[in-house]
């Protein structure tokens, strides 16, 4: 039987020298202006202040956060007793039509933040006890990021960054970040382009997907706990189960247990609801029925996955 129990260590990015990280910050910012963080490569002028086309993620030089504090629906590793501390970024480069915080992705409910006041929520999540700072959306604002991790681990940040993000991720942004993000977790929306480019507006996502979480797993290696239980380093895949097998289940297991790894810590999600525009659709307008969700899971254990989490 493997083991996933670790010793505690400090997280990545408290090893990185002054020099590591004044390169990573000035390449985030490179890729930020004209942007290609994401796949879209939309090419936005985002540190223009001059009238300048917002890309599809409608944020410029300052990230947009809607909330923060501690959460305590996450995974259970990501929780433990303290809970994790989400940091949810206004926007999204996604465009789900069934997106449960639209008010966010969508519509921008939020405010502009300095780099260094959002390093200072980091600060205030750890100091109310959370075991992570737990980053939502974070695609289209990892400049800002970088650059207030590195503010707040000046002043004593010690706990990981979990990027929780909906997988839509470049492969160039996510190598940025080896060295700073202990803890990935990513969906796996899709597994045919044509239903990603339909319902999200992204049609090369099981593409741009699959190669980033490759490089995920490279980085960090299974999901590994502390012996309290709480993740510590890892991948940790969710795969949310839509209506009529449209998200695509058995490609995206089959890929996670061929090209990952069958120990991959996986949350197979049978919540979905139709929200936003999915509300009244012809197809993704209904729940999942229990079926759908047990044959979602009899995948999971047929190619073999060993640590799947039902949700």
């Amino acid at each position: 039987m493997k083991s996933f129990t670790v010793a505690p260590r400090p997280p990545s990015y408290l090893s990185l020298t002054e020099g590591e990280w004044e390169e990573k910050l000035q390449r985030a910012r490179e890729l930020s202006s004209p942007c290609v963080l994401c796949p879209r490569h939309c090419r936005a002028l985002r540190f223009q202040n001059s009238g300048a086309a917002l890309g599809v993620c409608k944020t410029k030089d300052k990230a947009c956060v809607a909330s923060v504090g501690p959460h305590f629906g996450e995974e259970p590793p990501l929780v433990g007793t303290g809970g994790s501390g989400t940091i949810f970024f206004s926007y999204c480069n996604l465009k789900c039509i069934y997106c449960q915080n639209y008010s966010l992705a969508h519509l921008g409910e939020g405010r502009e933040v300095s780099d260094e006041e959002l390093g200072e929520m980091m600060l205030r999540v750890q100091a109310l006890g959370c075991h992570n700072v737990n980053l939502v959306s974070p695609t289209h604002v990892v400049p800002n990021i970088l650059a207030a991790v590195k503010l707040a681990a000046e002043r004593g940040l010690i706990i990981p960054l979990v990027y929780n993000t909906g997988g839509y991720d470049s492969l160039e942004t996510i190598r940025l970040l080896e060295g700073i993000v202990d803890i990935y977790m990513p969906d796996m929306k899709y597994g045919e382009g044509g239903v990603s480019a339909e319902f999200s507006l992204a049609p090369d996502y099981p593409e741009m997907n699959f190669v980033a979480v490759k490089e995920m797993h490279r980085q960090v290696g299974e999901l590994v706990l502390d012996e309290r239980g709480v993740a510590v380093r890892g991948l940790l895949v969710r795969h949310l189960v839509l209506p009529g097998s449209l998200a695509g289940t058995e490609k995206v297991l089959q890929f996670i247990a061929e090209e990952i790894s069958r120990d991959s810590y996986v949350n197979v999600m049978g919540q979905y609801r139709p929200h936003y525009q999915a509300a009244g659709h012809p197809v993704l307008g209904r729940r999942i029925t229990a079926r759908e969700y047990r044959e979602a899971l009899a995948l999971a254990a047929k190619l073999g996955l060993t640590r799947v989490q039902a949700l």
